[in-house]
C-alpha cells in the first residue's frame, strides 16, 4: 500500500472508475478492462488502484459515513469526498483543491473514521437490506457469514485435465515464478498467492487451467458424472462448470450445454475449443420446445440457476449497493418454474443436481422442499452448502435421483399397504373389546 498521498493523476483515474460505475451502471471489471486498456501502467500500479477502488465500493457505507454522508446513495454523488474519505483511512495527506470538496472536514473525517469502526456494518460493509435479509435467513451463522464476505476473495484455478496433470501444472507455475498452494479438499483446485496476470500467460492461451472458485468446482464432481454419459447442464452461462464436467467425463459422452443467452453460449464454445472439451453442443433456450425434445433424455442434469449471488459478494461486492431483496423473492419464482420444467429432462435413474451461489435457504433448501413434495419422483440422496467463512465463495447443491418405473411403482404400493394397514387397525381393535365383554 502507498505510504503517502495518491498523485493527481491517480486520483481523476479513481475517479473516473468509480464514476462509471456508480452511474453508468457498468459492471466493475468491465470498468477495469476499458480503463486499463487506455492506459498502461506498471503491475503494481494497477494492483494498488484496484485494491483502492475494491475497498471504497466493498464499504461504501463506511468511506461515506468517514465523508459526511450516513447513506451510501449520498456518498456516490460526491466522488471526491470520498477519495478524500480514502486518504484519510490511509493516513495519507488529504489532497488539496479538489472539486465538491470545500466543505470536506479532515478533523470530523477522523472522529467518523473511530466511529465508523464501532458499527458493525460500516466496518465489514454490510449495507442494512442484506443484513436484516442475512439475519432473518440464517439467524447466529449470519454474523459469522457476513465478516467473511467482507474479506478479499482467493484466487483459485482448476486444473484442466483433459491437457495436463496437476503435477504438470505446478511445476510449469513454478517455472514461471508464480506462487501457489495445493488445496487439500479439492482435486484440481490451486490457490494462486502471487499478484500474476494469469490470464496473459501461456498456460492460459493453451488450455491448462480455468480460473474457477474452490466452492465452484465442489458442483461438477455432485453430479456423479463419468465417461460416455449424456449431461445436460442447462443453464451454463459461459460454461465453467460446463468445462469441468468435460474434464470429469475425459471428453467421452456428451455434454448438452443450454441457457437462454445466446452470447454465452458463444463464449462457452470459444471457451470449450481453448480447453480441448470437444464433446459440448451448445444450445440456445429459445423456446420452450428446447426443453421439452428432451424430456427424460439425460443421465445427469445440473440446474446451476439464476440467483442472489449472496454467496459470491465478495467478489461481486458492487452489486449490492441496492436493495435487492424484491428481487430476491422474484428470483425464487423464477428458481421454482426452472426446477419444476427442467428436471424432467432427466431420464428415470438418472441424477438431477440443483445449485445456487447462494447462501439463503429460501433459495435452497427451501426449493428443493417445495420441489420434492411436487415430484414424488424424485428422492434427495444429498445436499451441501459451502459458506464463505469456509476461506472460498458460498454455494448450496443438492443431489436427486429419479426414481425407475419399478422402484416407484414399489413405493406406491407400499404406500398403499401402509395406508390399508392403518385403516384396518381402529376395527381389530374394536373387535377384540367385543370378544372382552
Amino acid at each position: 500500500m502507498a505510504s503517502y498521498s495518491l498523485s493527481s493523476f491517480k486520483i481523476r483515474l479513481i475517479n473516473s472508475i468509480l464514476f462509471e460505475n456508480f452511474n453508468k451502471d457498468v459492471p466493475l471489471d468491465r470498468v477495469y478492462a476499458n480503463h486499463f486498456r487506455k492506459i498502461k501502467l506498471e503491475p503494481q500500479e494497477q494492483s494498488l488502484i484496484i485494491d483502492l477502488v475494491n475497498d471504497l465500493i466493498k464499504r461504501l457505507n463506511y468511506y461515506s459515513f468517514i465523508a459526511g454522508y450516513n447513506k451510501p446513495k449520498d456518498g456516490r454523488r460526491h466522488i471526491n469526498k470520498l477519495i478524500c474519505a480514502l486518504h484519510v483511512e490511509n493516513k495519507w495527506p488529504v489532497p488539496k483543491g479538489l472539486s465538491d470538496c470545500d466543505d470536506f472536514s479532515e478533523k470530523q473525517a477522523k472522529i467518523r473514521k473511530e466511529q465508523a469502526k464501532e458499527i458493525p456494518n460500516l466496518k465489514y460493509g454490510c449495507p442494512e437490506w442484506l443484513d436484516l435479509l442475512g439475519k432473518k435467513e440464517l439467524g447466529d451463522r449470519w454474523e459469522k457469514e457476513k465478516i467473511a464476505l467482507s474479506r478479499k476473495p482467493d484466487r483459485y484455478i482448476r486444473v484442466n485435465t483433459l491437457k495436463v496433470t496437476k503435477e504438470q501444472l505446478c511445476q510449469m507455475l513454478s517455472a514461471a515464478r508464480i506462487k501457489y498452494e495445493v488445496c487439500e479438499n479439492s482435486e484440481d483446485a490451486l490457490r494462486i498467492t502471487s499478484n500474476t496476470d494469469l490470464f496473459k500467460t501461456q498456460m492460459f492461451k493453451d488450455g491448462f487451467f480455468e480460473q474457477q472458485d474452490a466452492g465452484s468446482q465442489e458442483i461438477s464432481p455432485f453430479l456423479q458424472v463419468k465417461p460416455g454419459l449424456r449431461v445436460i447442464d442447462a443453464c451454463a452461462g459461459a460454461g465453467g462448470k460446463t468445462l469441468h464436467l468435460a474434464a470429469l467425463m475425459k471428453g467421452k459422452g456428451v455434454i448438452i450445454a443450454m441457457d437462454d443467452k445466446d452470447w454465452k453460449l458463444q463464449a462457452l464454445r470459444e471457451r470449450a475449443k481453448r480447453a480441448g472439451a470437444f464433446n459440448i453442443e451448445t444450445r440456445h433456450i429459445d423456446s420452450p420446445k428446447v426443453i421439452k425434445k428432451l424430456k427424460a433424455q439425460a443421465d445427469r442434469v445440473l440446474l446451476d440457476v439464476p440467483c442472489s449471488g449472496t454467496g459470491v459478494l465478495k467478489r461481486n461486492f458492487d452489486t449490492k449497493w441496492s436493495d435487492n431483496s424484491n428481487d430476491i423473492r422474484e428470483l425464487t419464482a423464477i428458481q421454482a418454474d426452472i426446477i419444476d420444467r427442467y428436471s424432467q429432462m432427466t431420464r428415470p435413474g438418472g441424477i438431477l443436481v440443483y445449485s445456487t451461489c447462494s447462501i439463503l435457504p429460501m433459495e435452497n433448501q427451501n426449493q428443493i422442499e417445495t420441489f420434492l413434495k411436487n415430484h414424488t419422483e424424485f428422492v434427495l440422496e444429498d445436499q451441501k452448502t459451502v459458506y464463505p467463512s469456509e476461506g472460498g465463495d458460498g454455494f448450496f447443491m443438492a443431489r436427486m435421483r429419479r426414481l425407475t418405473e419399478e422402484e416407484a411403482a414399489a413405493r406406491d404400493s407400499d404406500a398403499e399397504n401402509e395406508s390399508q394397514s392403518a385403516a384396518e387397525a381402529p376395527a381389530e381393535e374394536n373387535t377384540a373389546e367385543t370378544s372382552d365383554e
